[in-house]
């Protein structure tokens, strides 16, 4: 951890005062994600020692949420929804289109820490299929073409 990050850790900490609650554990993993990009190993022992919360306790709630990782990700997430809508409306040359443009594959990060890649069961915008997200950002009716200009206004 770098001294700056190690400092907004701290603040955090000062910011969810608290021995021992578990109701801060969501909250404050969450925080420690936007500071690092994922959860790393010592931010996660400081918070046990900080909060008297077992370790054991915090890895079981930061592995039941799809949200939480373990391993630095792309500034940039990119989320394409393969729910039905989506895969009848081409979703796969979508994803497709994504893997060639970036050359990362669903659960990548690309070497230079841009992009990360997921793939989805459902964003919920069906009539706007195919659907994918890059950080807060939804782009539907896709077609290869709109997602390679939309990429590129990320890079």
């Amino acid at each position: 951890m770098t001294e700056l990050n190690f400092n907004k850790l701290n603040n955090l900490f000062l910011k969810y005062k608290g021995r021992g609650e578990t109701e801060l554990v969501i909250p404050v993993l969450q925080e420690i994600q936007n500071i690092f990009g994922y959860l790393p190993q010592r931010a996660l022992e400081k918070m046990s020692r900080h909060y008297n919360i077992p370790l054991s306790y915090i890895y079981g709630v930061a592995t039941f949420y799809k949200y939480f990782t373990f391993e630095p990700r792309g500034k940039n997430i990119i989320r394409v929804c393969d729910g039905t809508a989506c895969h009848i409306k081409g979703a796969r040359s979508i994803l497709k289109t994504v893997e060639d443009t970036l050359g990362i594959k669903p659960g990548g990060t690309t070497k230079d820490f841009k992009f990360s890649l997921e793939v989805v069961r459902c964003l919920g915008i069906c009539f706007l299929a195919p659907v994918m997200v890059i950080n807060q950002d939804y782009y539907g009716n896709l077609t290869p073409e709109k997602v390679k200009k939309i990429l590129k206004r990320y890079k």
